[in-house]
C-alpha cells in the first residue's frame, strides 16, 4: 500500500454499484475537545445514513472522542461487516491523512485478516466543496444591513495550518478560486495553527488593505476549538469601525458537502481512490523538506486517542476522578481542536 493510498488489504476487487449495500462505511474524523464538533461530526453521518439507507455506516474519531478508529472498526465488525471503506473527513492531505490514519487502518487489517478494507482519499479541492464555501460567503453577506460591493470587499480565508506545504498551499487555492469566482476585490489566507500567518495576523494585514468590508471564511468541516478561536479573534479585531467584519460560517453538512463524500465513496467502489502525490513530502524531494522523503508511515495520536471531550473531563472532575493525563505536544499543540 503506498502512502495514505489504495486499498488497505491491496485486494484489486472493484465493487460494481450494484454489489455495494454489503460494503460498510466507517466516516472517520479527527476529533476534538468540543462537544459541538462531534454533534456536527454525528449529523453528518446520520446524512450519510438517510441517503445510503442499505449501508451500515460508523463513525470514529483519532483523537479525544470516541469511538476511536479500531473501536468504530470493531463496531462495524461486530454488526457483520466483513468489507468496509474507511472514507476521511478531513478536507486535505496533510499528516491524519497520509500517516495516522493509514497507520490505524493497517493495524487493524493486521489483526483482521478476513476483513477487507479500503481508504478512501481527501475531500480535497472540489468544485461542490466550492459551491458549499460560495453559499456559506453569500449568507455571511445577506445579514449585514449594509449596501458593499464585492468589488469594495476583501475575502479572508483561514485554513486548519499544517507541517505539510501542499496542504497549505490547497488554502492559498481554495482563496484564489473564491475570489475570482466570486468578483471580491481581494482574498487573502490566515491558518489557526502551525503555519504562517496565524489568525489575528491576517486580519491585520487585511484592515490594513482599506476595504470597506472583510469576510472571515473558515475553511473547517466543523466548529470546534479552532472554529470558535477564530470567530474570538474577528469579534476583536471588529472593534474598528471603518471596516465591516462579517463572519461566515464553515463548510459542516451543506448537501454539496455530503455530495462530495458520496462521490468519494463510489471512487473507492471504482478504484480510484488515489491521492495527488506528486508534491507530497514524504514521496517528493521539496525545498526545505527533503528528509521527510520516506519517513516511516506511522500514527502521531495515541497519546490523546480516546480520552474524551471537556465535557466528558468536567463530569469525571466534577466525580473527583483524576485522569493523570500525559499531554506530550509531538509536534501538534494539545489544543488543536
Amino acid at each position: 500500500m503506498g502512502r495514505g493510498v489504495g486499498r488497505v488489504n491491496e485486494s484489486e476487487t472493484k465493487f460494481e454499484a450494484a454489489t455495494m449495500d454489503d460494503v460498510a462505511i466507517l466516516i472517520c474524523a479527527h476529533g476534538s475537545r468540543d462537544g459541538d464538533a462531534i454533534t456536527e461530526l454525528e449529523a453528518l453521518a446520520t446524512g450519510m445514513r438517510r441517503r445510503l439507507p442499505h449501508r451500515e455506516i460508523g463513525a470514529a474519531y483519532l483523537e479525544f472522542a470516541r469511538p476511536t478508529i479500531r473501536e468504530g472498526l470493531e463496531a462495524l465488525v461486530a454488526r457483520g461487516a466483513r468489507r468496509i471503506h474507511a472514507l476521511p473527513a478531513m478536507l486535505f492531505a496533510a499528516g491524519h491523512v497520509k500517516n495516522d490514519l493509514p497507520w490505524e487502518l493497517n493495524s487493524f487489517a493486521a489483526d483482521h485478516k478476513g476483513v477487507e478494507l479500503a481508504y478512501g482519499r481527501d475531500l480535497g479541492i472540489d468544485a461542490r466543496l466550492l459551491a458549499a464555501a460560495r453559499a456559506r460567503i453569500e449568507a455571511a453577506e445577506k445579514v449585514s444591513p449594509r449596501a458593499i460591493a464585492r468589488k469594495d470587499t476583501l475575502l479572508l480565508v483561514i485554513g486548519r495550518g499544517t507541517n505539510d506545504p501542499d496542504a497549505n498551499g490547497n488554502i492559498a487555492k481554495i482563496a484564489r478560486m473564491l475570489w475570482e469566482g466570486m468578483g471580491f476585490g481581494y482574498a487573502t489566507v490566515g491558518y489557526s495553527g502551525v503555519a504562517q500567518p496565524l489568525t489575528p495576523d491576517a486580519l491585520a494585514y487585511a484592515l490594513r488593505l482599506g476595504f470597506k468590508r472583510i469576510v472571515v471564511f473558515p475553511y473547517f468541516l466543523f466548529t470546534g476549538v479552532l472554529v470558535k478561536r477564530i470567530y474570538a479573534a474577528t469579534d476583536e479585531a471588529a472593534a474598528h469601525p471603518e471596516t465591516e467584519i462579517l463572519k461566515a460560517s464553515y463548510l459542516n453538512d451543506h448537501p454539496e458537502v455530503l455530495d462530495t463524500f458520496i462521490d468519494h465513496l463510489a471512487e473507492i467502489g471504482r478504484g480510484e481512490n488515489l491521492m495527488n502525490c506528486r508534491l507530497c513530502k514524504y514521496r517528493e524531494r521539496l525545498v526545505g523538506y527533503e528528509s521527510a522523503v520516506g519517513t516511516p508511515q506511522v500514527g502521531h495520536h495515541l497519546h490523546v486517542r480516546g480520552i474524551g471531550t471537556d465535557a466528558d473531563h468536567r463530569h469525571d472532575h466534577e466525580r473527583g476522578h483524576d485522569h493523570g493525563h500525559d499531554h506530550h505536544d509531538h509536534g501538534h499543540r494539545r489544543d488543536s481542536k
